[in-house]
């Protein structure tokens, strides 16, 4: 019923910058917060960065001044421009969406959804 869907990643040299996207589909009736993880090689995921609804941000420290995430609603699609970019940015960037989902005619049911992931590598 839902996709969530991770796109531009890529190897990239310290310093430099990518921007991801995260593409929600499906039977949408409205998404709500929206979260970026991360996972290292050998290393719990962690929480990157994350918008509400209302457009309110939160960061890890570590991206603090570096990563900007945003979101455009009438796209379904939030994104994570990262710039400076170091070698311990390096994992797979994940996207974590809560999406109102159409279930018939009764009132939209609210459930969590990921994405597949897309590998960002960052070389010395």
């Amino acid at each position: 019923q839902v996709q969530v869907v991770e796109s531009g990643g890529g190897l990239v040299q310290a310093g430099g910058s990518l921007r991801l996207s995260c593409v929600t589909s499906g039977s949408i009736s409205s998404i709500g917060d929206m979260e970026w993880h991360r996972q290292a090689p050998g290393k719990q995921r962690e929480l990157v960065a994350s918008i509400t609804k209302a457009g309110m941000t939160n960061y890890i420290d570590s991206v603090k001044g570096r990563f900007i995430i945003s979101r455009d609603d009438a796209e379904n699609t939030m994104y994570l421009q990262m710039n400076s970019l170091k070698p311990e940015d390096t994992g797979v960037y994940s996207c974590y969406v809560d999406v109102a989902v159409r279930v018939g005619v009764g009132n939209p049911m609210w459930r969590h959804y990921w994405g597949q992931g897309t590998q960002v590598t960052v070389s010395s």
